[in-house]
């Protein structure tokens, strides 16, 4: 299984279509066995999904995105789970132990300006809108 996170910089990057890279984790036996950061080069928005769907992803952790992209990877089927911050790394871990916390109804209008949707932060701990994946 390859799971792809939104990267910037060892963080989850906010804006799916935006992101400059991901880093792609390989997983096996619920362990990660290796892993690596690939630029998206030109890609952007829905065109991603085809991205990662040629590189064998099927899960995607990010921070937000908009119906476009959803959709595309939905298609792809590519599974996703926004409206994740923090470490990649971390967030991958916790996603393998059943204990992510993200964002089920995720959305980014970013054509009508941030206006904070583009990014609830939070470090791992599920309250309020949030879910864990189990």
């Amino acid at each position: 299984m390859k799971i792809a996170v939104t990267y910037d910089n060892g963080t989850v990057y906010q804006h799916f279509g935006h992101t400059k890279q991901f880093k792609i984790y390989t997983v096996e036996d619920n362990k990660v066995v290796s892993s690596e950061t690939v630029d998206t080069g030109d890609s952007g928005h829905g065109a991603l999904a085809g991205f990662l769907a040629a590189r064998d992803v099927s899960i995607v952790i990010c921070g937000n995105m908009g119906a476009g992209a959803q959709n595309a990877l939905t298609e792809a089927g590519i599974q996703f789970f926004g409206g994740v911050a923090g470490n990649t790394d971390d967030r991958v871990q916790e996603y393998l132990e059943g204990r992510l916390c993200y964002q089920p109804n995720i959305s980014c209008s970013h054509h009508g300006g941030h206006g904070g949707s583009c990014g609830g932060h939070h470090e791992g701990s599920c309250g309020g809108h949030e879910h864990c994946h189990h």
